[in-house]
């Protein structure tokens, strides 16, 4: 009797050890997991790659006009007559301009496709008559470029703002609906069973269960969407021009054209993808982060 009783408090104290063991580990898992990345890893995992690269490209850019590879600079001007044009434009208080006019519009015309896209997307997912009617029209929408809105917003609207951003929400509101479709579509059954069990049904529902469980995949139409309404706005801009409307990044690219300057060209295509860049670090990766993190499918360390 005593050999047994001693072989169980072996057996419990073993198995006791080994729960210890495995807490231990999870505990050691969460501990990398929440540990921050020092500043060293940052700027060699994140800051210096793209800074090599642009370097790169600078040397490049250089070699095509030092060895003459291309001699004609209304065809590639060099990196110093672009800088010079940066500076320029900074000296005479034009550049701040030059992108705030065009980034106003972008994100005042963004939020206010995130407003319309959002509910549209929602119905289109939920009620089937609603999608049969007028999916196939979102995507169609989607796909066409945006470029084909401005010539009939110009004449329903007139060369003013609100031309700029009926532009830009026949071309981001389809993007942020079908993102925010496609991530509906994509959560799993037993969430609503379970949200309507406990009486998240109707606004609720959407609210509480549909729209945190399809955040992925809204957040890729969100990404979408502003890549759209960017585009749109670009292109309103280049095609559409007048003092009223002030002179945006892509006002400014249709002026270097206009005046057969290169340099012009090339400062506002860098300011084009400068700004996208940005928007991009700022706002949408470190949402994508959070959300990725939050479901446990991206480790901070």
């Amino acid at each position: 009797m005593a050999s047994t009783e001693t072989k169980t408090t072996d057996a419990r104290a073993e198995g006791d050890a080994q729960i210890a063991s495995v807490e231990a580990g999870l505990d050691a898992l969460e501990t990398s997991a929440v540990s921050r990345t020092s500043v060293r890893q940052t700027l060699v995992g994140k800051v210096l790659p793209p800074v090599v690269a642009v370097a790169v490209l600078l040397v490049v850019w250089q070699a095509l006009i030092t060895f003459k590879i291309v001699d004609d600079p209304s065809k590639l001007p060099s990196p110093a007559d672009v800088g010079g044009e940066f500076k320029d434009a900074w000296l005479e208080g034009k550049l701040l301009g030059y992108v705030w006019t065009s980034v106003s519009r972008g994100l005042l015309g963004f939020l206010f496709a995130l407003a319309i896209g959002t509910p549209l997307g929602l119905l289109v997912a939920r009620v089937k008559f609603v999608r049969a009617a007028i999916g196939p029209i979102l995507s169609g929408l989607q796909s066409l470029p945006s470029v084909a809105w401005v010539p009939p917003a110009v004449i329903w609207l007139g060369l003013d703002n609100r031309m700029m951003y009926a532009v830009i929400l026949l071309g981001a509101v389809p993007s942020i609906a079908n993102g925010l479709v496609s991530g509906i579509d994509q959560v799993p059954p037993l969430f609503l069973r379970a949200g309507r069990t406990m009486g998240a049904t109707g606004l609720k529902g959407a609210w509480h269960i549909v729209l945190p469980a399809s955040l992925p995949g809204y957040l890729a139409g969100l990404k979408q969407g502003w890549a759209f309404s960017w585009r749109s706005l670009m292109a309103a801009e280049i095609i559409a021009t007048s003092p009223d409307l002030g002179i945006g990044l892509g006002a400014l690219l249709e002026n270097g054209r206009n005046t057969s300057s290169m340099s012009m060209v090339f400062e506002a295509i860098l300011l084009i993808l400068f700004v996208g860049i940005a928007i991009d670090l700022l706002i949408f990766s470190p949402l994508e982060r959070r959300v990725l993190r939050s479901r446990g499918l991206l480790v901070k360390g």
